[in-house]
């Protein structure tokens, strides 16, 4: 068997095609969520307090310049601690996972909604089997 057709096996297989398609979708959906974190959210979240937290750092290094900027130091590279990217991130996370558990939590409801299949019918030679057996009883 040739790598090629090897390689045609493998990426045809069912499992792959799901996975490049729950990775597609992943990424798109991984979008929404940043948008709805930093453009909806985060904005109330910081009106609160008058907060913007990608402007939360703190100057590790020098700063003979005395830059103020997020952008202007790391321009300068002058070490910082960007822990505000860091919370927006963390924010972002939680949303994302209070969205799948929720999704998670609808599936398994749906799942458990739906009735047991009926147990097919037992076909006419085991009933009659079953007949013979009780009158050889007796």
């Amino acid at each position: 068997m040739s790598m090629v057709s090897e390689f045609k096996e493998f990426i045809s297989k069912g499992n792959m095609m799901d996975l490049a398609v729950g990775v597609i979708i992943g990424g798109a959906f991984g979008k929404i969520v940043d948008s709805v974190v930093n453009d909806l959210i985060m904005p109330i979240v910081g009106s609160f307090g008058n907060v913007d937290f990608s402007s939360l750092f703190i100057v590790l290094g020098k700063n003979p310049d005395g830059l103020t900027a997020l952008a202007d130091l790391k321009k300068a590279a002058i070490p910082t601690l960007a822990y505000g990217n860091f919370i927006t991130i963390l924010i972002n996370f939680l949303i994302l996972a209070f969205i799948i558990f929720q999704m998670v939590k609808l599936v398994n409801k749906m799942k458990k909604a739906e009735p047991p299949p009926a147990a097919p019918p037992t076909p006419d030679d085991i009933l009659l089997l079953r007949e013979i057996r009780d009158a050889l009883k007796k």
